[in-house]
């Protein structure tokens, strides 16, 4: 599975469209229905407008009905661990707490693993909106 994760990675890291920081990412995730979403990160002259990789593969799964991610997959330029920013681990959140975040490098080298709950310590999850925590 991290792997195939991994692959699908590296394979829409191909299509970054990111004329302005020349660092391609990565991103594919894994759904509870057992479907994989690839993302990559799109830039844009108004950097605002930017989107990262991870959002993008969330988002192609939350548009065709997906819920539940249980693991993403990330990879970066070079040969180092890439994981997702702050934003992202933020709307990942929203759709699976305890998801696996597996670890690349460009070359879709296994790099490492954490759980998304590690990464974000002290989440702010739905349940904070209904006063449930």
């Amino acid at each position: 599975m991290k792997t195939k994760l991994l692959a699908a990675a590296v394979k829409a890291a191909e299509n970054s469209y990111c004329p302005y920081s020349h660092f391609r990412v990565g991103a594919a995730v894994l759904t509870k229905s057992g479907k994989i979403y690839g993302g990559t990160n799109i830039e844009n002259v108004s950097y605002g407008g930017t989107v990262c990789a991870e959002r993008v593969a969330a988002w192609k799964a939350v548009s065709e009905g997906e819920r539940e991610i249980e693991a993403i997959a990330v990879i970066g330029p070079g040969t180092k661990e890439a994981y997702p920013c702050a934003i992202c681990r933020q709307v990942l959140l929203e759709f699976g707490l305890h998801m696996l975040v597996i670890s690349g490098d460009e070359n879709g080298k296994y790099m490492g693993e954490r759980k998304l709950s590690d990464l974000v310590p002290f989440p702010f999850v739905p349940a904070a909106l209904l006063g449930e925590n």
